[in-house]
């Protein structure tokens, strides 16, 4: 019995390191900040940030898709923020936040304007640990 005990501990301690969540500088660069303009193409309402991409058009006509991260779900609910309503795919928008360190096109969103001017907080200002 002490060893299905030893056994089941050593699995439950292992696996809590899965979902582990990150510090904000050691994936996003603060001293690295960007604004970027284009139409969303998706958006992953997901635990423990959600995801949305744009579509960004340079000057030349190219089109890159930027990944963005923001707040959790439910810190984003009770900022106003409503699934597939506040932000969806088709609207037009600017994310300003920080780039990544490791990925080119993957930042993390501070502010989300959109078209029409509106504009609501989409994740915590860099180094602020989320608060």
């Amino acid at each position: 019995m002490k060893a299905v005990y030893t056994i089941v501990c050593g699995l439950l301690v292992w696996t809590a390191h899965l979902p582990a969540h990150h510090s904000f500088a050691a994936e996003f660069d603060g001293d690295s900040p960007i604004t970027l303009s284009g139409v969303v193409s998706m958006v992953e309402w997901t635990n423990p940030h959600i995801h949305f991409y744009v579509d960004v058009t340079d000057d030349s006509g190219n089109v890159a898709r930027w990944k963005f991260e923001g707040y959790p779900p439910n810190m984003l609910a009770r900022q106003g923020w409503k699934r597939n309503v506040t932000l969806k795919p088709g609207d037009a928008v600017t994310v300003f936040g920080w780039r990544a360190r490791a990925d080119p096109l993957f930042a993390h969103a501070r502010e989300v304007t959109w078209a029409d001017g509106r504009r609501l907080a989409a994740g915590p200002p860099a180094g602020t640990g989320g608060r």
